[in-house]
């Protein structure tokens, strides 16, 4: 007996001198059975059984029994094998086969590692202890909190606790369901990061991108290359996208182009910057914006420095745009609360223009609902249908079916058409009226202290015979074709009609006259391309 142990000890004392040079020393801390086998000079085998404990320098190895070659600086386990690699990654498994000198493990059946956030598993999975890198390459599972992934293959960087799955990637969380080819997961801070094109369902939105981060914690997310959005009410695209699910805001930066789903009251909308807010059920754009408003199958095209849009129904909280807001409170019908194309208005500011096939306007601001299809124009607006151009301080343009259907200018309104060299008919008031017949104005009232007008008569052959100078308590003119076919003068009528040539045509004008036909939106292409 006295022989045997020294003969371990020579043998251990002379293993550990070489194991020395391979890596640090595989030591057995307990086991309840010990078993020396020596196979030749090379091969060396303890066999342990029950309870055994063995550690290299800061990570421990459990098992319900190994093998260890002293010699070789490796060890095989087998049951309820665990790694306690220096209290911050801990590995489980049913079989283990460790190398001591390179310091990886290989893990086999059940395989579990955890770093106290997230639960990896999978049926094989190699370990790295020195680079703290764990690989499974025939399917695996991470579990973190109540965030479910799964792929073909995974490596885990212990250091920063991050993960890579690739392959058939899906994560699942109770507000996000992601499906991918590769992502990067990070147990610590739950920030998911794409590198591969991926779709994202999310509260019945959709959205597809090739990179960007997801901070699930906190609900914030970044997308780049271009990423798209969908939900029930339309699809967005932009350049790059940043949101927060918590506040329900977004922006969004870069050719951004939003198109809705409703085509018949619905609206499309351009820009190089979007600000949304889900929860008001807003957006502000800026940076060249244009919004294109869906009237059945026409369009109407909104220009302007700043498009605004929010619920209806939120129209009486308090914002930064009274000019606007108190031009329009109390003047509309109760709306719906409801989240629909008819719920919402929208808000134009600076350098508004606007083009559709019948009508054109301009003004420095502008309000549209489509609960009652009216454009209000404020600030020295322009208003031009077919040959007519009609100003004032302020207009309201009621549209139906994407045509316009009747007009009112308050203050200082004016129409204006050309009659043809230097003529001009005019007609100028304090209040106008005007209504409108498939597209073209049919009769305008004009009232005023007094109302004025200058017109221009023909024959039949379209020869100007003279032009009338009147004023009058209302001025009411009829339009045949477009063209003012007939006027009549209701109460305190004054006036002189003139021959063409006894009076100075340029100097014939009411005053406020502005013809402004150079700053008439002449096409959708123009409008566009600006």
């Amino acid at each position: 007996m006295l022989l045997f142990l020294a003969t371990v000890n020579t043998v251990s004392a002379q293993q550990k001198k070489d194991t020395l040079k391979q890596g640090k020393q595989l030591d057995i801390i307990s086991a309840q059975r010990y078993n020396f086998q020596k196979l030749d000079s090379g091969t060396q085998f303890i066999s342990l059984v029950g309870n055994v404990q063995v550690r290299q320098e800061k990570t421990l190895f459990y098992a319900d029994s190994a093998v260890l070659n002293q010699k070789l600086n490796t060890l095989e386990a087998f049951g309820h094998v665990h790694i306690n690699d220096a209290d911050s990654v801990h590995t489980y498994a049913d079989y283990l086969k460790y190398y001591g000198k390179e310091k990886k493990a290989y893990l086999n059946k059940n395989v579990k590692l955890t770093d106290g956030k997230g639960v990896l598993t999978t049926t094989d999975l190699d370990y790295d202890m020195n680079t703290k890198i764990g690989t499974y390459l025939k399917g695996g599972k991470v579990v973190n909190g109540k965030t479910i992934l799964t792929s073909k293959e995974g490596y885990y960087y212990g250091e920063t606790r991050d993960i890579i799955f690739k392959r058939n990637v899906v994560l699942k969380d109770p507000g996000y369901d992601i499906t991918t080819d590769t992502l990067l997961y990070n147990t610590f801070n739950d920030v998911v990061t794409f590198v591969s094109p991926t779709k994202i369902i999310t509260g019945g939105r959709k959205i597809k991108t090739k990179e960007g981060w997801y901070n699930l914690k906190k609900k914030k997310a970044y997308f780049g290359s271009r990423p798209e959005m969908e939900d029930s009410t339309g699809t967005i695209k932009a350049d790059k996208v940043g949101f927060d699910d918590s506040t329900g805001r977004a922006e969004f930066d870069g050719s951004v182009v939003y198109k809705g789903k409703d085509t018949a009251n619905g609206y499309d909308l351009i820009a190089n910057h979007l600000e949304t807010d889900n929860k008001k059920g807003s957006f502000r754009a800026t940076q060249n914006p244009l919004l294109i408003i869906k009237q059945n199958r026409d369009s109407i095209f909104v220009r302007a420095d700043t498009l605004y849009s929010a619920r209806f129904s939120d129209l009486v909280k308090e914002r930064e745009v009274p000019s606007i807001r108190d031009s329009v409170y109390g003047k509309m019908v109760e709306a719906n609360p409801k989240d629909s194309a008819t719920n919402k208005f929208f808000e134009a500011y600076s350098h508004v223009r606007i083009f559709s096939d019948s009508t054109q306007a301009i003004g420095d601001s502008m309000f549209y609902s489509p609960r009652d299809s009216a454009f209000r124009l404020f600030k020295n607006p322009v208003v031009w249908g077919q040959e007519n151009q009609l100003t004032g301080d302020t207009i309201y343009l009621y549209l139906q079916n994407n045509k316009p259907q009747k007009a009112r200018v308050f203050e200082n309104a004016m129409a204006i058409s050309h009659a043809g060299l230097d003529y001009y008919n005019q007609v100028a008031g304090k209040t106008m009226n005007a209504f409108f017949v498939n597209g073209n104005i049919n009769f305008l009232r004009t009232k005023g202290s007094p109302a004025e007008s200058i017109y221009y008569g023909q024959d039949e052959g379209g020869k100007f015979v003279g032009v009338n100078k009147s004023t009058s308590d209302v001025i009411d003119t009829y339009f045949l074709d477009g063209t003012v076919h007939k006027i009549v003068f209701r109460n305190k009528l004054d006036g002189t009609s003139y021959p063409m040539g006894q009076v100075d045509h340029k100097e014939l004008r009411l005053r406020g006259f502005k013809w402004l036909n150079d700053k008439r939106p002449k096409s959708k292409f123009e409008i566009l391309s600006e």
